[in-house]
């Protein structure tokens, strides 16, 4: 299941999304989304949990939440994104 996360702090890291998720279960893919131009963080991004019960409880636990004195935002992704795993090769740099 693929997991849509917004409001996110623009310094974070790919492993720092994927430790996040972690506690709820196995995470098999974190990335973030930036700016074309800029490369920089748009402050959201994308996590794949491959246990459907694990997503669910994180997106529980975590959406609305406060994580670095931002309110997070987690659900289900939808679209082009909730069907496809990301492989390129910045967005799992740290």
């Amino acid at each position: 299941m693929v997991i849509f996360v917004a409001n996110l702090p623009m310094r974070m890291r790919p492993a720092e999304l994927s430790e996040l998720f972690s506690a709820y279960g196995h995470v098999s893919n974190a990335y973030l989304i930036h700016d074309k131009e800029t490369h920089r963080s748009k402050g959201y991004g994308f996590v794949q949990m491959d246990n459907e019960d694990e997503a669910m409880q994180a997106i529980s636990a975590l959406n609305e939440s406060t994580y670095c004195e931002r309110v997070i935002h987690a659900a289900v992704a939808r679209g082009a994104a909730a069907t496809q795993t990301q492989t390129e090769p910045e967005a799992v740099q740290e």
